[in-house]
């Protein structure tokens, strides 16, 4: 089941990095930035940093080129944890 959750939570990270630039793009309301880090903290961080680079989206915030790395590793981690101290 975690991994059903974390395949569609990346794919939804991806998607929302790619749908907030389309938006950006034609000057349209846009997702917050406390919503595509809310995606990035509850498993979606891989998919969110693919799509800020793949869609050069948000790579010049301060908060997403150190914040986003900074999850991904520490939800690394946390994986890793789990997975390898699962008895």
């Amino acid at each position: 089941m975690l991994m059903i959750y974390l395949v569609i939570i990346n794919v939804l990270g991806f998607l929302t990095m790619s749908l907030d630039k389309a938006k950006a793009k034609k000057q349209k309301y846009r997702i917050s930035e406390n919503t595509l880090l809310f995606v990035a903290l509850m498993g979606g961080s891989l998919g969110s940093y693919l799509g800020m680079y793949c869609f050069h989206h948000k790579t010049k915030h301060v908060k997403f080129y150190i914040g986003m790395p900074l999850i991904l590793f520490i939800q690394i981690l946390i994986y890793c944890f789990y997975f390898y101290t699962k008895f």
